[in-house]
């Protein structure tokens, strides 16, 4: 089987250390692909590193939404300058979030960070990684006033309900599962996969966060770092809730991901 992580952090400073270990693992099991997002100007020259340095992974470059308030005054113009070194690049991860886990960061901030970066990945005609956290009805809004996004918007970790996938799908948003769809109660996890779009479901694994459940597991992911190799067990997760084959659903996975990656300029048009 072949897979392609959709979206991870092997920039992150708790496994970059690790990093060559982990892709290697990753690629034993067939993993052939890693989405590497940055987050914030602190890291996107070391995501950039990484994608000159392997050939299995690309880089993205984004400002989180948790990390706006460290910006410098002219991130965004650094934000372009980061495509124009570095064309095999996508955009990713920007995002919205008004859950508990983004305590004390001003939304409307957010929402004027979020907005540009989602137009220059529709100027630049690029795939887009998104992190959406309990504002689905502001993403959607800002969706319809930007979109259509034929590139694509790569709802990563999506957590949405089912009820927002046939709007978002239309403007060309992709749906990425991670560990932590392993912890969603199984009758929205069923309802929500027969919403996706076959052609827009993706897989991911977040690491090194978003570590999937286990059968001795709690409630909530364990402190555990997670690495790309656990996209297997994301895999047969989402297999076993779709009731398809762990190969067929490999495949279809990895064929969207692939599609979706390979935009002017991406690394897997230049291999093609």
């Amino acid at each position: 089987m072949k897979l392609f992580d959709a979206h991870c952090h092997l920039q992150d400073k708790r496994v970059i250390d690790k990093a060559p270990e982990l892709i290697a693992a990753a690629l034993a099991v067939g993993v052939t692909n890693f989405a590497v997002n940055g987050t914030s100007e602190k890291d996107w020259d070391l995501v950039k590193e990484m994608g000159e340095m392997y050939p299995s992974v690309i880089p993205c470059f984004g400002l989180h939404p948790w990390f706006i308030a460290d910006r410098s005054p002219h991130w965004l113009n650094t934000l372009r300058k980061f495509f124009e070194t570095t064309p095999t690049a996508a955009v990713g991860e920007i995002g919205l979030d008004k859950s508990p886990l983004a305590a004390g960061i001003d939304y409307s901030d957010q929402l004027v960070v979020f907005r540009p970066q989602l137009e220059l990945a529709k100027e630049l005609n690029k795939p887009v990684a998104v992190h959406c956290i309990d504002a689905f009805d502001d993403l959607l809004e800002i969706m319809r006033s930007v979109g259509p996004f034929p590139a694509g918007v790569i709802l990563h970790s999506f957590n949405g309900t089912a009820e927002v996938v046939p709007e978002l799908a239309e403007l060309g948003a992709y749906f990425s599962l991670s560990g932590w769809f392993t912890y969603i109660d199984e009758k929205i996890a069923k309802n929500t996969l027969k919403s996706i779009p076959c052609d827009r479901l993706l897989l991911e694994t977040d690491s090194p966060d978003a570590l999937p459940k286990s059968d001795e597991s709690s409630s909530d992911p364990e402190p555990t770092l997670n690495d790309p190799a656990n996209i297997v067990a994301v895999l047969e997760y989402v297999a076993n809730m779709s009731s398809m084959k762990k190969e067929d659903l490999a495949e279809l996975t990895y064929g969207n991901t692939v599609r979706l990656f390979s935009y002017p300029g991406s690394k897997l048009l230049e291999a093609q």
